[in-house]
């Protein structure tokens, strides 16, 4: 079973952005399927998180829903990440939750973003904002992202040249999950606990050679 988690940054309800993420989800779930592979999805609204989000920021400690998100994340096989866009960029409150998410919980991790915004001038966001994000959070990035503007939710033609990115990213975001296989969560802390013993021992076995050359 293929596990995805699914975030959502819309700030309204109903959003389109959690339309778009919905439609990206069972886009994703149709061409897994087609390879004989189940799909999972857990969706997280960022909206039902700000205040937890804000406090975490402030205090370094979060609560439990968001622990519950976060673990959500770090279990996942692959994230189908959705944001509006803000002046060509990422909303706050979606920049804000992986300001707080744990390091090193995306490590490897697929990573299929995509957006939402009020005209085609805001595509760009994919490639000049998600895109570097999720790379410097050393995720992997599906080489193709979903922009979907107003007007693609209404008229008969925007309507079928989303259908057709969303496919078109469905299908290319399956072939990464394929590849990467299931994803192992990074322990970070137990790595640092190894490092620190592996010094250790490296500082008294030296200390116990200088003690013999004396």
């Amino acid at each position: 079973m293929t596990k995805l988690a699914v975030i959502s940054a819309g700030l309204r309800e109903p959003s389109s952005t959690r339309l778009l993420a919905d439609r990206i989800t069972e886009a994703v779930q149709t061409a897994l399927a087609g390879r004989d592979l189940a799909a999972s999805a857990s969706v997280i609204e960022l909206r039902r998180l700000g205040r937890a989000i804000t406090d975490t920021m402030l205090t370094g400690f979060a609560p439990p829903e968001l622990e519950s998100a976060f673990d959500t994340v770090g279990t996942a096989d692959g994230v189908i990440a959705v944001t509006p866009a803000f002046n060509a960029s990422y909303s706050g409150l979606f920049k804000s939750f992986f300001d707080v998410l744990p390091e090193e919980t995306l490590s490897e991790m697929p990573v299929l973003i995509a957006a939402t915004g009020g005209t085609e001038r805001h595509s760009l966001v994919l490639e000049h904002a998600m895109r570097p994000m999720f790379s410097y959070l050393h995720a992997v990035v599906s080489p193709t992202g979903v922009y979907a503007a107003t007007d693609d939710f209404g008229a008969q033609h925007g309507a079928v040249g989303l259908s057709e990115r969303i496919a078109k990213a469905a299908d290319d975001f399956t072939r990464l999950l394929h590849a990467c296989g299931p994803h192992t969560r990074r322990d970070v802390s137990g790595e640092e606990l190894t490092e620190m013993q592996r010094l250790l021992s490296a500082a008294n076995l030296r200390d116990g050679n200088e003690t013999v050359e004396d």
